[in-house]
């Protein structure tokens, strides 16, 4: 693939990323914070959605560390004599 395939295809996910970050509050509240504008900071939207974020964050850590002590399990029995059985 040559440079410009992939400055293309660059573009292209990047751009529509940014796109779609920029309607969300998030992208609004970025925006309004570059502006120099605090009001968007006690936007009940926007709190809300930052509180929405923080419990799918907090959920996502749960589940990689529930999917880390699985994996680690299942090579320390690899790893000891006759634990297989």
């Amino acid at each position: 693939m040559d440079v410009e395939g992939i400055l293309a295809i660059l573009l292209i996910f990047g751009g529509g990323t940014l796109i779609a970050v920029s309607f969300s509050p998030i992208g609004r509240a970025i925006a309004s914070r570059i502006r120099g504008r605090e009001e968007s900071a006690s936007d009940p939207g926007v709190l809300e959605e930052l509180d929405r974020m923080r419990g799918e964050l907090a959920e996502l850590h749960e589940r990689v560390d529930f999917t880390e002590r699985l994996l680690a399990r299942g090579r320390d029995r690899e790893a000891l004599p006759g634990g297989e059985g």
